[in-house]
């Protein structure tokens, strides 16, 4: 069974849209490793439409001037690239091909099959509601120290929590804090009164 991994750049008031216009400041080469140590390991990408559209702007242009980000664009050029829409999509991008069907049993079943790693680089929807179905092995949040203020958070309002534990962390000089979470099978039951045992019982 392959392993799911979701990394995005995150504000910390929650945001994680448009990275592009806040995230560059924070960018430094433990970022840098942090990117490629994530998607060295997986042979295949997962991407909404829009992320898709994102990189296949840029990243072919990219691998073709061969400058320094040359052989991280070439990378993603060789990965097989899955891409999630409702329509019809013209891909041009090589080893591209659209995720048909529903996206949570079309996913199940890449998962169970052979292979490395999957990686979803953005793609906030899907990945949304691979958290929701239980299909995401680790949530990687490059959490940056700035408030952005507006734009699309990662977590919106639903009915039922998402039980996560943090399983590593890191701070970069940046202040920028580089977390793994997993999926928390059982985060147990508490209320105020279990609380109060670990409440100072200094007089005042």
């Amino acid at each position: 069974m392959r392993k799911i991994s979701a990394q995005l750049f995150m504000a910390l008031d929650g945001v994680v849209e448009a990275p592009d216009q806040w995230h560059f400041p924070y960018f430094n080469e433990e970022m840098g490793a942090a990117v490629d140590a994530t998607l060295g390991t997986a042979d295949t990408l997962l991407l909404g439409r829009r992320t898709y559209d994102s990189f296949a702007g840029a990243w072919p242009g990219r691998e073709e001037a061969g400058g320094e980000d040359a052989p991280f664009a070439k990378m993603l050029g060789d990965a097989r690239k899955f891409v999630v829409s409702n329509r019809q999509l013209d891909l041009t991008w090589r080893n591209s091909e659209q995720l048909s069907g529903d996206l949570v049993e079309a996913v199940a079943e890449l998962k169970g099959g052979p292979g490395t790693p999957i990686w979803i680089s953005g793609s906030v929807s899907v990945v949304r509601q691979l958290l929701a179905a239980g299909l995401l092995d680790e949530l990687n949040l490059l959490v940056h120290p700035i408030a952005v203020g507006k734009g699309l958070r990662l977590f919106e309002e639903r009915d039922a929590p998402i039980a996560l534990k943090l399983v590593s962390s890191e701070t970069f000089r940046t202040g920028v804090l580089n977390l793994f979470y997993a999926p928390d099978t059982s985060p147990g039951e508490a209320t105020y009164d279990d609380a109060k045992a670990h409440l100072s019982q200094t007089e005042p």
